[in-house]
């Protein structure tokens, strides 16, 4: 009954936080502008079915892909084993599907053991990866002690989790052969490696080090299950809404401004009515900050698996400017946190003076970009930081005239000469009149 009585506490605990976190993102995602996306249901379901449940897009780069895939796998099976450890502490029962399901049982936890070691090791190199090899992705500017001891915490986290199995499946083993009242599982492959060492231990010693385990186990998934919220490592869930509201439109095409549109097509006697543009005004053109993104932007900075492939594409940051298309979302996501502790608190939240363009993202980053979407192909996710970006230049160019001069030139040419280049519409063909050459 203390057993029950302590899990049940402990899990709704978590559940607490849990959706206190999760309303807060909610309300953070909440601050963006309306954009209603319910086209190509179809299309959209498969996209996500292949990108964020299949991987697809990880297998571009094959050492890390697997190495995830691994890490994956052994995330959502052995979840199934931990329905059996929440049913077990909330009813006090033990092993509670052994004698269910007999000896498919034991071919069951064989399969949990062999994804527990398949994901240790895999942790393990990613570990080593990251912290001796040091793989440049993960650690350019933006990757500052947080972001990397956030990425540390959870492969040590898992690779205790996957321990505490192992460990507590071979003291429970040892303690079959010393007290016939515990439900038999069969051999289980790794964890019986353990088992010369257990056997020189007591009873005592050995439930106690079963029963410690499995609460580090379920203790640490409800906690692993709260800190992620906090962490890059939201993608877990994210991911999946992510594409399947990602764009699915060409990737080099630009959504164009509807106000805009709407006033060139009246401008060019193209429609005679205006049903984009209001009678009210029409706001502001572009985004300064994070309010004047979309709902969908703001979740992708959520989703972002802050894996660095955008970042190590990007032709930009490769010849050294200061872009990085993953600080462009850590930045937007740092805005948001920023805004919601400063509302928790009674703050001003977006009137507190600063802004997404200007203290997070310079225009020195966002001039740098190529616009060339080596981004947006290499996200395994579907994140399109291109948007970001392109909203907040349309800002710069538009509110305040603030692009560079030969920018300004090059827009004043398009727009009287039809052409970036400076001569009249008239004389564009002279290259092919033999008169000329």
């Amino acid at each position: 009954m203390v057993q029950q009585l302590i899990f049940i506490s402990a899990l709704a605990i978590a559940i607490y936080f849990i959706r206190k976190r999760v309303l807060d993102i909610k309300a953070n995602i909440n601050l963006g502008k309306e954009n209603k996306i319910n086209d190509y249901t179809r299309k959209r379901f498969v996209s996500m079915i292949l990108v964020a449940f299949g991987q697809k897009k990880m297998f571009k780069r094959f050492i890390p892909a697997i190495l995830h895939l691994f890490i994956y796998v052994g995330f959502l099976i052995i979840n199934l084993e931990v329905l059996e450890f929440i049913i077990d502490g909330a009813a006090g029962t033990h092993r509670i599907f052994a004698p269910y399901l007999g000896g498919f049982y034991n071919i069951l936890m064989n399969i949990f053991e062999s994804l527990a070691v398949a994901v240790l090791l895999s942790c393990l190199v990613m570990l080593i990866r990251r912290n001796i090899l040091k793989i440049k992705r993960f650690w350019s500017s933006e990757m500052t002690s947080w972001p990397r001891l956030d990425a540390n915490l959870i492969l040590i986290t898992e690779i205790a989790l996957m321990f505490a199995i192992l460990i507590m499946n071979a003291s429970d083993q040892a303690l079959q052969e010393n007290n016939t009242n515990y439900t038999a599982t069969g051999t289980l492959f790794f964890s019986s490696r353990m088992m010369p060492i257990l056997r020189g231990f007591n009873v005592t010693t050995l439930i106690i080090l079963e029963r410690s385990a499995w609460w580090f186990h379920i203790v640490g998934i409800l906690g692993f299950a709260v800190f992620i919220t906090y962490s890059k490592h939201l993608h877990i869930f994210l991911a999946f809404p992510n594409t399947y509201f990602a764009n699915i439109e060409a990737a080099g095409h630009l959504r164009n401004m509807p106000v805009v549109t709407g006033e060139v097509k009246m401008m060019l006697g193209l429609t005679t009515s205006n049903p984009a543009v209001s009678t009210e005004a029409p706001g502001r053109f572009g985004a300064k900050d994070i309010n004047d993104l979309n709902w969908n932007n703001l979740m992708s900075a959520y989703a972002c698996t802050e894996c660095g492939r955008c970042t190590s594409e990007c032709p930009a940051n490769l010849t050294g400017k200061k872009l990085s298309p993953r600080k462009i979302l850590m930045d937007t996501r740092d805005r948001m946190e920023e805004v919601r502790r400063s509302l928790k608190k009674g703050g001003a939240g977006l009137g507190d003076g600063k802004t997404l363009l200007g203290d997070y993202i310079t225009k020195e980053e966002i001039n740098a970009c190529t616009s060339c979407n080596a981004c947006v192909e290499a996200c395994p996710v579907l994140i399109n930081p291109l948007e970001i970006i392109i909203e907040l230049r349309r800002y710069v160019a538009m509110e305040e005239s603030g692009s560079p001069a030969s920018w300004n030139s090059m827009f004043q040419n398009i727009e009287t000469n039809f052409a970036p280049w400076k001569f009249s519409p008239a004389d564009r063909f002279n290259w092919a009149d033999d008169k000329k050459i």
